[in-house]
């Protein structure tokens, strides 16, 4: 009964239940904010400034996507995404499983390569929508296959913002009394990533059967315009230089704010965006990425919640009882755990602080190795990137697959990546931790 009325159980469930019903994400992420927060004895008031308080951890997060989303608006302003879009499609021709193929490259590519993260989704995706539309695409076998490009990659590789998630975990297991070299961390958690092709390969199956979309009209989408009206011209090259431009400085001084700024900055004053439709380009850009931002900061807020409640070591506690001696059970009980802290906050890579502190003493307990510990904590921390309402794992693919209104955040991404990516995830590192 204790567990029941655990705050996080109470405040996840109520997120989940309320999403699943199709409220708004915003908000429920306020109800179930508040459900967590009087369930724990904080009180109403005093909730909302807790909540309030938390929003500042996904500032920087919040400022990118909106930064990212005028970004797309300017470059589908100029028309490039068209002539982009449409250099696809006569590559791609009618061939479903190709574009599907193409879009996983291009997120995989995202995390570790070029690491942009989501922002080439807003840039890309609605642009090809008519394409979708044409082939009768299934768009959740899109969302699939970008979620997958977007989390497997950084699970698996040393690369780009996957040498940021294991630098997270190795230096979260250090500070918790279990060593473990960085350049380590891939040769444990790189069959989670290898699990998650199963799930690509379920998602594509299931919904390999057409499915019809209204053709509606997207702003930079492919139109029906002849070759000779999708020649290059000055503006589009600027775009180009400009999309460099933001990659160069996203590297150089490793801030996408500042990176996106730039590229915005390039096409004003090159004349590839005007003045006259900055406004335009502005309100766009806030309609293509403004609730995603919206929806990182009171996720941010909701996540200082739950730790305030100071109810993650109770959730921890009263599931000890349940272990047992068995490791299998005790790696069922930690990954149910992970599940519920992070479909609540969203991020994996928020996550794994708060984990290790709870895993690295319970497996050192439970006599599971380094490795093993490192694969539960990976997994765990991984597992409500997919599934989660407030996850840009989630939250990307939504804003490019519902640039027309006909792609639903709940029902169309976050179930079927949750489904697809979570059950090979959590039996993997239930498994294999066992016997590594």
């Amino acid at each position: 009964m204790e567990l029941l009325l655990n705050p996080i159980l109470i405040g996840v469930l109520a997120l989940i239940v309320l999403c699943l019903l199709k409220v708004n994400v915003l908000l429920s992420l306020l109800i179930s904010a508040l459900a967590a927060g009087v369930t724990a004895g904080m009180g109403i008031s005093e909730t909302i400034n807790v909540l309030i308080e938390g929003m500042g951890g996904n500032a920087q997060t919040a400022l990118s996507y909106i930064l990212l989303g005028i970004l797309a608006a300017g470059m589908a302003h100029t028309g490039i995404t068209e002539i982009l879009s449409h250099k696809i499609s006569h590559v791609i021709g009618r061939r479903k499983f190709l574009l599907l193929v193409t879009l996983t490259v291009i997120a995989c590519c995202s995390q570790n390569l070029i690491p942009v993260h989501i922002a080439f989704i807003p840039i890309l995706v609605p642009a090809l929508l008519p394409l979708m539309n044409d082939m009768n695409l299934d768009r959740r076998g899109a969302a699939c296959a970008l979620a997958f490009g977007l989390k497997a990659p950084y699970i698996a590789l040393p690369f780009g913002f996957g040498w940021i998630f294991h630098g997270l975990i190795a230096d979260n297991l250090a500070a918790n009394g279990m060593a473990v070299e960085v350049d380590n961390v891939w040769k444990y958690t790189w069959p989670l990533g290898a699990s998650m092709i199963i799930g690509l390969l379920a998602a594509l199956f299931v919904f390999r059967k057409p499915r019809h979309y209204e053709a509606l009209e997207i702003a930079g989408a492919a139109g029906a315009a002849d070759d000779a009206d999708l020649k290059m011209k000055p503006a589009h090259w600027v775009t180009l230089i400009a999309a460099v431009g933001t990659l160069a400085i996203n590297l150089k001084t490793e801030s996408l704010p500042l990176g996106a700024l730039a590229g915005i900055l390039i096409m004003i004053v090159f004349g590839a965006v005007k003045i006259k439709d900055l406004e335009k380009v502005i309100a766009n850009g806030l309609s293509i990425m403004g609730l995603i931002a919206f929806v990182m900061l009171v996720a941010s807020g909701f996540a200082n919640v739950m730790n305030t409640t100071g109810a993650v070591e109770e959730l921890v506690a009263a599931s000890l009882g349940i272990m047992g001696g068995s490791k299998m059970l005790a790696a069922t009980v930690m990954m149910i755990i992970g599940l519920i802290i992070t479909m609540g906050i969203g991020t994996s890579f928020g996550t794994i602080p708060v984990l290790a502190v709870l895993y690295v003493p319970l497996c050192m307990e439970m006599d599971f190795s380094v490795a093993g510990t490192v694969m539960l904590i990976a997994a765990a921390a991984a597992l409500g990137d997919a599934g989660s309402p407030a996850s840009d794992t989630t939250l990307g693919p939504t804003a490019g697959l519902n640039a027309d209104g006909q792609h639903n955040h709940i029902w169309d991404t976050c179930v079927p990546t949750a489904i697809c990516y979570n059950v090979p995830l959590a039996v993997c590192a239930i498994v294999v931790s066992q016997f590594i």
